[in-house]
């Protein structure tokens, strides 16, 4: 696939007001312990259940005087939180499965590991720690006003902070990876940092999580996050350009970073491949691959008005909202919720017969 994006644990150090999962906070004690060996034991399995290589073919770039093939290219992992960097995340979870991925696609081709974070958290030790276990890019994602220190002169002052360790590690930004990319020379690890703006990342806050209850969403019926990057646009097209799905610590998958109100699966359980390609085909989630959300429930006797009218609500300030997101949820409450949970049972009721079936004939 291109990109995969792993939410590796719930545990994050802040509880920012515009986060989309409210399960993003700190946890202490049981809570804590309990929240971190869900990661713990769940990784491997996830990771096992990842595709067997992470390369992928480009339509947009054909090989020349070849127009029916296409460029094999490596795709990403993306590991994020919570925070992976927080205690004990870092040492217990995130290291063994970024030991696991490098190991998984050593001799498959590589992938591509990004390792996102909110930034402050990152030290001179760790950057190296990272870089040692074969991370490609440390991604810090809270440089925005919602993160609290972040305002005023914060986010230069971190920027400044985390450049100069970055580079003294000897990684360089995305502008100068962009242009040896250009050139055809190797790129040495890379850095980048981003927050949630109206111009980057979550634009206008997906109608979900803290963002949601908080009011604080501004998307409107023209903001479709299904057909943008990290929505359901192109989740299904496994082994091409687009293809990204996002996974949750438990292991449950979703057609996009937003999530839908009902996982795909679950890779605790099944491989990815599997669960996307029994779905394939599937008019409401070939609807959610094209991003077009609205089109979900045309066989199932949900009108494009029908859905339009579901994705209309009130904030929980009393404010009248609509978005699409909205209606998503609304035809996986009502209708296609159910279909997925049967196609889950089927598969594994499927795969054991057959692991059953093998144990006796051996």
């Amino acid at each position: 696939m291109e990109s995969i994006y792993y939410v590796l644990c719930w545990h994050c150090h802040r509880r920012c007001k515009h986060c989309y999962e409210d399960r993003f906070h700190p946890y202490v004690r049981d809570e804590l312990e309990s929240v971190v060996s869900e990661a713990e034991r769940n990784a491997p399995r996830i990771v096992a259940n990842l595709p067997a290589t992470m390369q992928y073919r480009d339509r947009k770039s054909p090989v020349v005087g070849e127009p029916t093939e296409f460029e094999l290219k490596t795709g990403r992992i993306i590991i994020s939180g919570g925070d992976v960097l927080t205690d004990p995340v870092r040492e217990r979870v995130l290291y063994p499965t970024l030991e696991a991925i490098r190991d998984k696609y050593r001799d498959k081709g590589g992938v591509k590991v990004i390792v996102q974070t909110t930034g402050d958290l990152l030290t001179p030790k760790i950057v190296r720690e990272l870089l040692d276990r074969d991370v490609w890019s440390i991604s810090a994602a809270g440089m925005d006003d919602y993160h609290v220190g972040m305002q005023d002169n914060g986010k230069k002052l971190l920027a400044d902070k985390l450049v100069a360790m970055f580079e003294a590690a000897g990684m360089i930004g995305m502008a100068e990876h962009e242009a040896r990319r250009q050139t055809g020379k190797d790129s040495p690890p890379v850095y980048s940092m981003f927050g949630a703006t109206d111009e980057a990342w979550i634009g206008k806050l997906w109608p979900r999580g803290r963002a949601w209850e908080n009011g604080l969403s501004k998307a409107t019926m023209a903001d479709n996050f299904c057909s943008a990057w990290s929505g359901g646009l192109g989740f299904l097209e496994a082994g091409y350009e687009g293809s990204e799905v996002s996974i949750d610590p438990s292991g449950d998958v979703y057609p996009c970073c937003i999530k839908t109100a009902e996982p795909l699966g679950n890779l605790t359980e099944e491989p990815l491949l599997a669960i996307l390609d029994s779905l394939a085909g599937d008019p409401a989630i070939e609807a959610i691959n094209a991003g077009k959300p609205e089109r979900m429930g045309l066989t199932h006797g949900w009108s494009v008005e029908d859905f339009i009218g579901a994705s209309v609500v009130s904030t929980p300030q009393g404010e009248p909202y609509a978005n699409l997101c909205i209606g998503c949820d609304t035809f996986h409450r009502e209708v296609l919720g159910d279909i997925l949970r049967s196609r889950r049972q089927q598969r594994v009721a499927g795969r054991m017969g057959i692991i059953a079936s093998t144990t006796v004939t051996a």
